[in-house]
């Protein structure tokens, strides 16, 4: 019976069966050919198998029963509309095949054209072609060359050098120059490599060749390129990816002919507007590829004007019925427009909220919509500091500003080099004459990417864009020589390791680092940039979205602040109060002195007098704090790690103290210190006498901070301004330790706040794992939770977080154990339900208990959305995160119908 269900299923549609909605099902390219057909628009015919038939195949290693009898179906109807058959040696029809995942991987997967040419449909085609031998000629070696690659796994560079050595025999830089016999040559040279590399003759059985290739295609979803990208990208490692084949169109049959991509709008400012890149007597991968120069896509008008309209027309149309900024790929055969691909196209970040707005404003789209199109990550983005230019600093060089950003670092000329350097800590900028997908590995380590050739279409601008990379391409005036590490740019060679400078919005390439300034929306939110008195759209959009999400969204968002200035440059990003101030940050500096006198205290009077020493400077940070936050909530963590960590190292002072005493110095302080140090020194400090264990063990510490807190508040309530303290204490397991702290801190608060007005929450850190499962004690006796997500993550999985990163978290992520680090975002599963449990049993104890979040993780943008779920009233983060945080809390409102973000 499974046999006979997997027969009967349904692995092949032809587009006219499907639609946009469907990507799941047929991947973007497929769904998107399918809306096209539909719409009326010249789709050269074809099919698409499905990512279910891809999955089936990756989990078996063989195709599922039912396929091979559907794709054969499925031709010969392809063959019937065409009134051509594959590979036919009179008149053949040739197919592309191509991948199409559901999320959009340029480059990534594989994609073979010209399939169904041999020895004899080579001749056919030239026929077909009006006896064009050299556009017949130039498609056979085109195959052999993808083929060989995609396919059998044939070095690429060694077809790329036998091209090389027929264009250098010929006396020319450019492939238009090769002849037929040229080309003809070149096709035996390209057989030869295949045979030698696979044992075997170039397939010359048209179904053959067709069924090896989207074998490929499936398999090209596991390539590493492919999974290193997912992982970048986030997207999930399970969908597999649909294989498209579609009867070939060819804009390689002479100057009347050609091949381009299209936007319909800037996809680098968001700029309305004709961008996009053209290339005449050549194939689509030319263009993505970059290896020669494209021209603007306003050039099609003089060019060939008919196609010219025709194009702008079906750009609209496309642009009103997807309601977003549109990629279109295109071919011309002979005087004839063919739409060969559409997607919503990837964009700067820039682009991206510029875009959004003008959306709202021609009615395509509502402010939900619009928030939901953007992200905090590419708010983060935009908020990276840009070059600060000057009469020193004139460039070398111009290309194309592909992706915006200013990026400075050493120059390296392969993938491996620069992620070997950014390992080390690095800044890189990646330089070739064009990438491709091997080099993905190095563009994620880079800081910014040159290439000498390309466009805005090109695979460097494309993956760049998506990336979030800076990126200048096609900046010709670069000659490139990556065997000798070097490029020569305007009587100048810069070697490998030289430092560049590159900026993305402008295409600029400057020699030497430049220095940088903040960005605009960095000025916007620090208040130096009035949005509607500046000629600035990026700033206006960021506004307008920013304005909506505040609105929309229900958690409130603080920042994690120890200082009167970080406090308030939190509140000028947006922030609604400080979620952590962490007090061992004022131990540091001068103050370790006092520690010391603390640690070594060998009285009671002893230990009372360092506190004692302690409690006005304790009292007037606060202060500082508590103006700056007037009016808004201030939750102040007591002393959290051992204090061991405000003394030397045990090794150091062990050196120390025994060089002085060789040296017969006076050494007793130094001997008490040591000897404090070894008392309390511990194999596992994380696990330790710290947080509230401090607070039990040490009497008086947690009391002198409770004071300097009470204290201060009273004395910035009587100045005018008010104070809202809240305490909490850390890293407790049991009802128990909270309810003796907060007994001794009720008496304190009680005698030092009398009749001032000022109230004092006690509360707690949620962060031991035991916390979390007695939530409903513990609630009894807090009237707040914030949840410490680094450790809790830390003794949930039962990791170091200062070790394991570097340690082995790399393997991890290879392995796809981790899709991305637990200590980034939040793992929802584990940690996550501790979070959900410990804040269900809270609530259900303490209906008015107030939850919320302070770990590393409440800036995060996919955690911002967990933390909405579960009900949390607040996040923290740091200062720069805060208006990343906002605009996730407001996303998180309008997506939770489950729409796809992406």
């Amino acid at each position: 019976m499974a046999a006979q269900d997997s027969v009967d299923h349904k692995y092949v549609y032809d587009f006219a069966e499907g639609n946009k909605e469907l990507k799941d099902l047929l991947g973007g390219k497929g769904a998107n050919l399918a809306e096209m057909t539909n719409l009326g628009l010249p789709v050269p015919p074809g099919f698409t198998i499905t990512t279910e038939a891809c999955k089936a195949y990756l989990a078996t290693g063989r195709e599922p029963d039912g396929l091979a009898g559907q794709i054969e179906a499925h031709l010969e109807s392809l063959e019937r509309g065409m009134g051509r058959k594959l590979g036919d040696p009179q008149d053949p029809l040739l197919v592309s095949v191509r991948s199409g995942a559901k999320f959009s991987m340029p480059g990534m997967m594989e994609t073979v054209l010209n399939v169904g040419l041999n020895d004899r449909s080579v001749v056919g085609l030239s026929a077909q072609a009006g006896g064009n031998d050299r556009f017949a000629w130039d498609s056979y070696r085109r195959l052999i060359q993808m083929f060989g690659k995609t396919v059998c796994e044939v070095p690429g560079e060694e077809f790329e050098h036998a091209l090389d050595d027929a264009k250098r025999a010929k006396g020319t830089k450019n492939d238009l120059d090769l002849d037929a016999d040229d080309l003809r040559g070149l096709v035996d040279a390209y057989k030869k490599i295949f045979a030698k590399h696979t044992g075997r003759e170039f397939p010359q059985e048209p179904r053959e060749q067709l069924d090896l290739a989207i074998r490929a295609v499936f398999e090209s979803w596991n390539a590493e390129r492919a999974v290193v990208y997912r992982r970048q990208e986030r997207i999930p490692a399970d969908l597999g990816t649909a294989v498209n084949v579609v009867a070939m169109v060819f804009g390689n049959l002479g100057s009347d002919s050609g091949t381009g991509v299209a936007f319909t709008r800037d996809p680098g400012s968001g700029a309305q507007g004709i961008y996009g890149d053209y290339l005449a007597n050549a194939q689509g991968e030319d263009v993505v590829a970059g290896i020669r120069n494209t021209v603007p896509l306003q050039e099609l008008e003089r060019i060939d004007k008919k196609s010219y309209d025709e194009l702008l027309g079906y750009m609209a149309r496309l642009e009103e019925h997807y309601k977003d900024l549109c990629d279109i790929e295109f071919t011309i055969e002979r005087g004839k427009l063919w739409m060969l691909q559409t997607r919503v196209g990837k964009r700067t970040a820039a682009a991206a909220f510029v875009i959004a707005g003008q959306l709202v404003d021609e009615g395509l789209i509502d402010l939900d919509e619009a928030l939901h199109r953007v992200n905090g990550a590419q708010l983060a983005q935009l908020m990276f500091p840009r070059f600060k230019l000057d009469h020193e600093f004139e460039p070398v060089a111009k290309g194309i500003g592909a992706s915006p950003g200013a990026a400075s670092g050493k120059v390296v000329f392969t993938s491996a080099r620069a992620v070997e350097l950014a390992a080390e800590g690095e800044s890189v900028i990646l330089v070739r004459r064009e990438t491709n997908p091997d080099d993905l590995n190095g563009m994620i380590a880079a800081k910014g990417i040159l290439t000498s050739r390309g466009g805005k279409t090109s695979h460097a601008a494309v993956v760049a864009r998506g990336m979030g990379k800076t990126c200048v391409s096609g900046a010709d005036e670069l000659d490139v020589n990556v065997p000798a590490k070097k490029f020569t740019v305007a009587g100048q060679t810069v070697n490998e390791g030289d430092i560049v400078s590159i900026d993305g919005t402008t295409g600029k390439v400057y020699l030497g680092q430049v220095p940088v300034m903040p960005s605009e929306v960095v000025q916007y939110f620090e208040g130096s940039l009035e949005p509607e008195h500046v000629d600035n759209a990026l700033v206006r959009a960021v506004h307008r979205i920013m304005t909506h999400a505040d609105a929309k969204r229900r958690l409130a968002v603080r920042t994690n602040a120890d200082t009167g200035a970080d406090a308030a440059r939190a509140r000028r990003f947006g922030a609604e109060g400080i979620g952590l101030c962490r007090t061992e940050h004022m131990f540091l500096g001068d103050r370790r002195e006092l520690v010391e006198r603390l640690i070594l205290a060998r009285t009671d009077d002893d230990r009372e007098s360092a506190l004692f020493a302690l409690l006005p400077l304790q009292r007037a940070d606060f202060m500082e704090i508590f103006r700056e936050m007037d009016g808004l909530p201030v939750t102040v963590r007591l002393i959290d790690p051992p204090l061991h960590e405000f003394l030397p190292p045990l090794e150091q002072l062990a050196v120390n103290v025994a060089v002085a005493q060789e040296r017969g110095e006076d050494v007793a302080k130094e001997e008490a210190l040591l000897a404090a140090v070894r008392r309390m020194h511990e194999e596992n400090p994380m696990l330790g006498l710290r947080g509230v264990r401090l607070g039990l063990v040490i009497p008086g510490l947690f009391a002198m901070q409770v004071r300097a807190i009470a204290e201060a508040a009273v004395a910035v309530t009587r100045d005018g301004a008010v104070a809202k303290p809240e305490i909490m204490v850390p890293l407790v397991g049991a009802v128990q330790e909270l309810e003796t702290v907060r007994a001794e801190a009720e008496k304190i608060i009680a005698e030092v706040v009398a009749d001032s007005g000022v109230e004092v929450l006690i509360g707690t850190m949620i962060e031991v794992p035991r916390a979390a499962l007695t939530a409903g004690q513990i609630a009894e006796a807090a009237q707040f939770f914030s949840f410490g997500t680094n450790d809790l993550t830390q003794m949930g999985w039962g990791f170091s977080r200062d070790d394991v990163e570097g340690a082995f978290f790399w393997r991890y992520l290879e392995l796809g154990i981790f899709g991305i680090s637990p200590f980034e975002s939040i793992d929802r599963e584990g940690v996550g339900r501790l979070v959900r449990i410990a804040a269900e049993e809270g609530r259900a104890a303490r209906p008015e208990l107030k939850l919320g979040v302070c770990g590393e993780h409440g800036g995060d943008p996919d955690s911002v959305h967990f933390f909405h779920e579960v009900g949390l009233d607040y996040v923290s983060c740091s200062p720069f995160r805060v208006p990343v945080a906002r605009l996730e809390a407001g996303r998180a409102v309008v997506e939770t119908d489950g729409s796809d973000s992406r």
